[in-house]
């Protein structure tokens, strides 16, 4: 659930990166077969810096055990002394909800088997675990000018268009599709009354032959007036709604925010490093 920016990296301003956050997990629940959310708390919550954004996203840090690491973990120090392969390693996920009053922050989990690192882990997460990230980033947030919206997504994307829809005053309007394995994926979602959900079934794994995402919204009759549009989900199918909405309804780039959180057949680690060449960018570069 990876985001994230549509702005070119060079032209953002730089900042100081936030010391890391160490919680424990204070609940867990099972949302349906393929997603685990992870509720976050402790004493530590005072260090976590919130975001005025519905896309926030934080980097939880997974070290090997064996080395006997302590969290929160100090990665300048630790690169004096690790080699590369033994540094812990970042996995990025959207910020479902902050309670302040409870000093809490939910995140949610897909997982599929034990496939990846942070899924399994989340699926076998126990009360009392410590946890350590970085962040929280985002920058996105509903535009109340927009005349419309659009959401798309697939299941790494569901949090953060859940938290999209709560934030919209409640006379948007507009259309979020989802896409997602099968019905029993499906979650309840508190949405304006004037966007339609959609959900769309694959009925198996995403591979570029199941997924439906991109046809689906190329094939829904557009609206006419000033669209924002949040999509964000695996690569290629991010690439082709970039493509579409840009090249054929001509959509500014300022009123989208696509983001790749995953690529198919890519560890997460060939991933992050793509993001460096021409085949990780959303949005080619002149």
């Amino acid at each position: 659930m990876t985001a994230r920016s549509s702005v070119p990296a060079s032209s953002r301003p730089q900042r100081q990166p936030k010391p890391p956050v160490l919680l424990e997990v204070v609940a867990t629940e099972r949302l349906g077969p393929h997603m685990v959310r992870l509720t976050l708390g402790g004493d530590g919550f005072s260090a976590y810096q919130d975001k005025d954004a519905t896309d926030k996203y934080i980097k939880l840090m997974f070290a090997d055990p064996a080395l006997g690491l302590e969290m929160p973990y100090d990665m300048d120090r630790l690169r004096e002394t690790l080699p590369p392969e033994k540094m812990p390693v970042r996995r990025t996920y959207t910020v479902r909800s902050v309670d302040h009053d409870a000093g809490t922050l939910d995140v949610d989990f897909v997982v599929h088997g034990e496939d990846g690192l942070a899924g399994p882990w989340a699926a076998n997460a126990q009360i009392g675990d410590p946890v350590t990230f970085g962040g929280p980033g985002g920058m996105h947030s509903p535009d109340p000018d927009a005349d419309w919206h659009l959401l798309a997504g697939d299941e790494s994307a569901l949090p953060a268009i859940a938290a999209v829809l709560e934030a919209m005053p409640a006379e948007a309007t507009g259309l979020a599709i989802i896409e997602v394995a099968g019905p029993e994926d499906q979650l309840e979602l508190r949405a304006p009354e004037g966007i339609e959900v959609r959900w769309l079934h694959r009925g198996d794994a995403f591979s570029p032959e199941t997924t439906r995402l991109a046809h689906a919204v190329i094939e829904t009759p557009w609206r006419e007036g000033t669209v924002q549009v949040f999509a964000h989900g695996e690569r290629e199918m991010v690439k082709d709604l970039r493509r579409y909405l840009a090249d054929v309804r001509g959509v500014d780039r300022r009123q989208m925010s696509l983001s790749a959180y995953w690529a198919y057949g890519r560890a997460e680690e060939a991933f992050q490093a793509e993001k460096r060449e021409p085949i990780g960018q959303i949005f080619p570069e002149a």
